[in-house]
């Protein structure tokens, strides 16, 4: 077995391990350690972009450019990351971080469905502040699908961490005022799998926020189509209490996302027409799908929003994979306490929005 402190796996990984695997690969370790089902896949660590950091830029001029950058003066902050996504792009890795990286794509390579072919890999960015509470990076790096061979898979890290200095990033850092002396990026490199559909699954209702409902999204392939928005999914509502589809909608789904048959990329293209308006989804992976998030949302003690796939290839009961779950935001936030305390009397509000102290004992009305 391969050890770096350059590359962990994603069953040696937990929540707590965010600031070195970043929020994806932090999420994929927690998953892991609660017995969903993973496709397999290791991160290369933030201790991995540091040495090549160090080398690329061994007196922090880069870091310190981009601190100094004004947030509205979108030509100033392209002129100065251009260059150095240039530079990421084309810098040889550090020989240690190199080989750690390579060393466990082949224990991956060594699993693959088709003898003789290198296997097929997402290659994500981890950025280790995303999805905080008070910041998301969520679709500010970059992700490559369909990866394969050690070469490409080193290039796209590269490119993977070079996406950290895009003009979208940096302008959203420094309207955060974020320090990028303590910012890093870590790359998840996971095995994937041929999905015959794919989407994503809320543990409680993103309309309403009835935490009594899964409600289910799904469409033909990858899912990165519904994603990306080129696709209106299927939808169901199941009732967590009777297990009830409550709602079912079948869309027309046009576009999806595949696998190249060349082996390497994604194509999109139209949905075969005897398929366009064919539900996704059986009634048996329905029920799974949830039961599985319910078993993640006890896990976490929250509302999950959650990625999945069902492979084309396993058989039914094999073929469900979650690929990502992270806290759902939209709802929680509206029921986090207010920022005003409470107050004895409902004219004591009134008052205190007027500038007034209000009454009582102690106080007093102007």
């Amino acid at each position: 077995m391969n050890t770096s402190p350059h590359v962990r796996r994603f069953a040696e990984l937990r929540l707590t391990d965010r600031p070195t695997v970043g929020g994806k690969g932090a999420s994929l370790g927690e998953l892991t350690f609660a017995g969903a089902p993973v496709p397999p896949g290791y991160v290369v660590t933030t201790a991995a972009f540091e040495a090549f950091l160090g080398v690329l830029d061994p007196d922090g001029e880069i870091r310190t450019a981009i601190e100094a950058l004004d947030c509205e003066d979108t030509e100033a902050i392209t002129r100065v990351v251009t260059p150095v996504r240039e530079r990421i792009k084309a810098a040889e890795l550090p020989e240690e971080v190199a080989a750690a990286i390579r060393g466990h794509y082949r224990d991956l390579d060594s699993e693959s469905d088709t003898p003789g072919e290198p296997a097929p890999v997402a290659v994500r960015s981890s950025a280790t502040s995303e999805d905080a509470e008070d910041a998301s990076f969520a679709g500010l790096q970059d992700t490559y699908l369909w990866v394969r061979g050690e070469d490409s898979l080193v290039e796209n890290v590269r490119r993977c961490w070079a996406s950290l200095y895009s003009v979208e990033s940096v302008s959203y850092r420094r309207r955060l005022g974020l320090p990028e002396h303590d910012l890093a990026m870590a790359v998840v490199v996971q095995r994937m799998i041929d999905p015959r559909c794919a989407g994503v699954m809320f543990t409680r209702s993103p309309l309403t926020g009835d935490r009594s409902v899964v409600a289910l999204e799904a469409s033909w392939g990858l899912g990165s189509a519904l994603v990306s928005g080129d696709v209106t999914p299927d939808k169901y509502v199941v009732s967590k209490v009777t297990g009830d589809i409550c709602s079912r909608t079948v869309s027309a789904k046009l576009r999806q996302h595949r696998m190249d048959p060349s082996g390497s990329g994604v194509l999109e293209e139209d949905v075969p027409e005897y398929l366009r308006d064919e539900p996704c989804l059986s009634d048996e992976e329905i029920h799974e799908l949830v039961r599985l998030g319910r078993q993640v949302e006890s896990h976490y003690g929250a509302p999950q929003d959650i990625e999945w796939a069902i492979s084309r290839n396993l058989v039914p009961g094999h073929n469900i994979y979650l690929l990502q779950s992270r806290p759902e935001t939209v709802w929680a936030s509206r029921e986090k306490a207010p920022t005003a305390a409470p107050k004895a009397r409902a004219f004591d509000h009134v008052l205190s929005l007027l500038g007034g102290a209000g009454s009582g004992p102690g106080g007093s009305t102007k």
